[in-house]
């Protein structure tokens, strides 16, 4: 009887992933303009986590980098934008801090897309290192030239019904 091999990502060093090989980690770059945020943060969080490769490993680190560029761009659907309510606590007493999505996306609008893919990842030590590879940006342009961020690939992504919508009017 034959045995499969499989494959099973190991921390190199100080790093939690491998920094050369083909398992290195890739730089993908994403445009948020006309997005729903909770169905681009399900497509981030795969990626960061490492879900979408065969290498997928749960305690180690096999995910790769994600570029959002117009991240203040995103949608909300139905009535989120008035009624979606941002808590936070500062720590002292009746010190709870709540604000709706629509002042999150006029005062800090990276924020209110990092905090939807917080929140589709595990909650440990690993998870707060993997939200280091996403990289969140206001305008069209980013510092990252130089890592030939590609756009992701055709198996992770999905169509969401802005697109659809977008190709039925043309």
């Amino acid at each position: 009887m034959l045995q499969q091999k499989t494959y099973q990502a190991k921390q190199s060093g100080p790093h939690f992933f491998e920094t050369t090989g083909p398992n290195a980690p890739k730089w993908y770059i994403v445009d948020a303009n006309d997005q729903v945020v909770g169905r681009l943060a399900t497509i981030i969080a795969r990626v960061i986590t490492g879900k979408h490769k065969t290498t997928y490993t749960k305690h180690a680190d096999t995910g790769d980098f994600v570029i959002v560029v117009n991240a203040g761009k995103v949608v909300f659907t139905r009535n989120k934008l008035n009624t979606k309510l941002y808590r936070k606590h500062t720590g002292y007493v009746s010190g709870l801090k709540t604000m709706t999505a629509k002042e999150m996306l006029q005062r800090n609008p990276e924020e209110v897309l990092r905090e939807a893919v917080w929140g589709m990842t595990n909650k440990s030590s690993l998870a707060r290192h993997q939200m280091k590879k996403l990289k969140l940006y206001t305008t069209a342009d980013h510092p990252h030239t130089a890592q030939a961020p590609q756009p992701l690939p055709a198996g992770v992504t999905r169509r969401t019904v802005l697109t659809a919508k977008k190709k039925a009017v043309k």
